[in-house]
């Protein structure tokens, strides 16, 4: 294990590993305060980045911050490494590396190529050296395209996930959430909804609900309810309409034992799902969440900064090629993340890190109560992501999630987004927009009486 060492206005400071290096370079976040592994001052943090700067990108393929030999998500990382794609990159070190990335050399098909040859490691790395402005403006230039029934992170598109959450899975109350998500164009990413219950029955209960609105009203979109992977695989081998496998994934193979998944179970969900057969226009059939700290609530981080961990998230869902993946980067509270700065700077990091990876990246742009952080912290955090090129965000009525009792972006924020920056939805859900009068002649959502036919989503539900 090597040692690395920089000297700043006269101290020589001395970092004993690649991780260490790694969480002393990290920005100020309470997570990582909490776990012990912070710099322990602006000083140290600056020598840390000043080393980590000098570091081959090669290190990180010699040295993994967790052993191989004892962590999975390690030994896939090294295991599917595309040596030819790194090729370009692989006499750099990580000082090297964000200059490329910040020129014009490192355009859309370079970053593209580049992806497979990345590890998680590398691109955490090179975040520690990069202020929010350059994560937007590297994190612009990629693309990832990904479908099912509609197409997702093209060029001039932002999708969003609508999230009809309801605290007893209430058919008209989901119901409602959903109308009113639809009528200001929601949905074109996934209509999603986290079970207040992670019963079979329940949940099927949902799906069929969303398959038969999907199905009736010829919506081209998917559906997908938040339930574990195991409840998924069952309901699909009883032939339930199962259009997205989803699950939250961590970096380390403890921390997604604590989710109750292995990499393996999540190829049986993967395999299964694609065998349905139900996409229209693509075959990416998984929806993956992550977020900052999980690994350190359930005590397996292996001494590693929450945000290389939360990178390493990342090559497990690449493995799957999933249609979405998104961090919940304000949920898990403020013992991780602890002010609106702190979320931000994640959010724009975990961006950056899945988009280098070569994944289909949104973010449910939130926060907890507890939090110190407001509905202006959410209209920031939007708005820079959408100039980074997210490719969707998370929607809820009013932007508050009253299953989950959490603060997020409204189905109102998404139409700023889309207005302010030129932005549409996903191209199949445009057209049906269209096809159905709620696009005006500029392109914007058109107000509509409670005689449209949509509004009888509602009334059929409810009775």
């Amino acid at each position: 294990m090597s040692a690395y060492t920089s000297t700043v206005s006269g101290e020589r400071h001395r970092f004993d590993s690649l991780a260490r290096l790694l969480a002393a370079a990290s920005p100020e976040r309470s997570g990582d305060r909490l776990a012990g592994l912070a710099a322990s001052s602006a000083r140290e943090r600056v020598a840390a980045r000043w080393a980590l700067a000098e570091v081959p990108l090669t290190a990180f393929l010699a040295e993994p911050v967790i052993p191989y030999e004892s962590d999975d998500v390690t030994r896939l990382i090294l295991d599917t490494h595309d040596p030819v794609a790194f090729a370009p990159v692989a006499g750099m070190t990580v000082g090297e590396l964000r200059e490329w990335l910040l020129s014009e050399a490192a355009d859309a098909t370079a970053l593209a190529a580049l992806a497979p040859g990345l590890t998680p490691e590398m691109t955490a790395a090179v975040s520690k050296l990069m202020g929010n402005a350059d994560l937007v403006a590297v994190a612009r230039k990629v693309r990832v395209v990904t479908a099912f029934r509609s197409t997702i992170g093209l060029p001039g598109r932002l999708a969003t996930r609508l999230q009809p959450n309801h605290p007893t899975d209430d058919p008209a109350g989901v119901a409602a959430a959903l109308l009113d998500g639809l009528l200001l164009g929601s949905g074109d990413a996934v209509i999603g909804i986290n079970p207040a219950t992670d019963s079979p029955r329940a949940v099927r209960d949902l799906l069929e609900l969303l398959d038969g609105v999907i199905t009736r009203y010829s919506i081209p979109t998917q559906s997908c309810v938040l339930c574990h992977v195991t409840t998924s695989v069952d309901l699909m081998e009883r032939g339930a309409p199962v259009d997205l496998v989803f699950q939250s994934i961590a970096g380390t193979q403890a921390a997604n034992a604590s989710f109750g998944v292995t990499l393996d179970l999540l190829g049986e969900a993967h395999q299964a799902a694609q065998e349905l057969n139900r996409g229209t226009v693509g075959r990416n059939v998984m929806y993956f969440e992550t977020g900052q700290g999980s690994a350190l609530s359930a005590d397996a981080h292996h001494g590693v900064d929450q945000q290389t961990v939360e990178a390493r998230a990342y090559a497990v869902a690449r493995r799957y090629d999933p249609l979405l993946v998104n961090t919940v980067v304000g949920f898990i509270g403020p013992e991780y993340l602890y002010d609106g700065r702190q979320i931000l700077r994640a959010a724009l990091e975990d961006h950056f890190c899945g988009k280098l990876l070569g994944l289909p990246m949104g973010l449910d742009i939130c926060y907890t109560n507890h939090a110190d952080a407001d509905d202006d912290d959410v209209a920031t955090m939007l708005t820079m992501l959408g100039v980074a090129g997210a490719s969707f965000v998370i929607c809820t009525p009013g932007g508050d999630d009253i299953m989950l009792n959490y603060q997020s972006a409204s189905y109102h924020d998404a139409l700023y987004l889309r207005e302010v920056l030129g932005l549409r939805p996903a191209p199949e859900f445009e057209a049906w927009l269209g096809s159905i009068g709620l696009l005006d002649e500029r392109g914007g959502i058109r107000e509509v009486t409670a005689q449209h036919p949509l509004t009888a989503i509602g009334k059929e539900l409810a009775a």
